[in-house]
C-alpha cells in the first residue's frame, strides 16, 4: 500500500515537471496537484527562487529562464525528493510533501547539500539516513550542507 502511494506521489512530481517545462507562463495546468496556500520553505542563494517564480505564474519557462530537470526523483512515505543540476554551477533538491494526494508543502535547496533522517526519540542512539545528495559531477565542489528530519 504505501509502495502504491509513493509510486503515485512520484508519478504527480514526474508530472508536474513536465508541465512547468512548457508552461510559458500558464500555470493552470497545475491546478489541482499543488494546493492554493502551499507552504514554501527555501534555502540557499535569495536570486534563485527559479521554481516559486515558475508557480506564481511571476516568471514565464523561455529559453532565458533556469531550466529543471530531474536528474533523480525518490519518495519516502509522503515525501517526494527529486534532485538535479546543470554542470558545476547549479546543484538543486526539492522535496514535496504531500496530503490526501495533493501537494501541501515545498522545499527548495538550491546550491546546498541535503541530508534526510529519520526523526527519533530522544535516548535513541542512532538516526537512520533515509537520502542524502548524490554529488556526482559536483563531487568536488563545498556547498553548505542542512539536515531535513521526518
Amino acid at each position: 500500500m504505501n509502495s502504491e502511494r509513493e509510486n503515485n506521489n512520484k508519478a504527480i512530481v514526474k508530472t508536474l515537471y513536465k508541465a512547468l517545462a512548457c508552461t510559458c507562463g500558464d500555470t493552470k495546468k497545475v491546478t489541482g496537484i499543488i494546493v492554493d496556500d502551499l507552504e514554501w520553505w527555501f534555502h540557499g542563494p535569495q536570486n534563485c527562487h527559479y521554481l516559486m517564480k515558475l508557480l506564481t505564474g511571476e516568471q514565464s519557462n523561455n529559453n532565458n529562464s533556469f531550466k529543471f530537470e530531474p536528474r533523480s526523483v525518490d519518495a519516502i512515505d509522503d515525501r517526494v525528493i527529486v534532485e538535479g543540476w546543470e554542470g558545476a554551477k547549479a546543484y538543486w533538491v526539492h522535496v514535496w510533501t504531500f496530503k490526501d494526494g495533493v501537494i501541501t508543502q515545498f522545499r527548495e535547496y538550491f546550491n546546498t547539500w541535503l541530508t534526510v533522517t529519520e526523526l527519533r526519540p530522544m535516548g535513541w542512539l542512532r538516526s537512520t539516513t533515509l537520502w542524502q545528495s548524490h554529488p556526482r559531477d559536483l563531487a568536488k565542489r563545498s556547498l553548505p550542507g542542512l539536515m531535513l528530519a521526518i
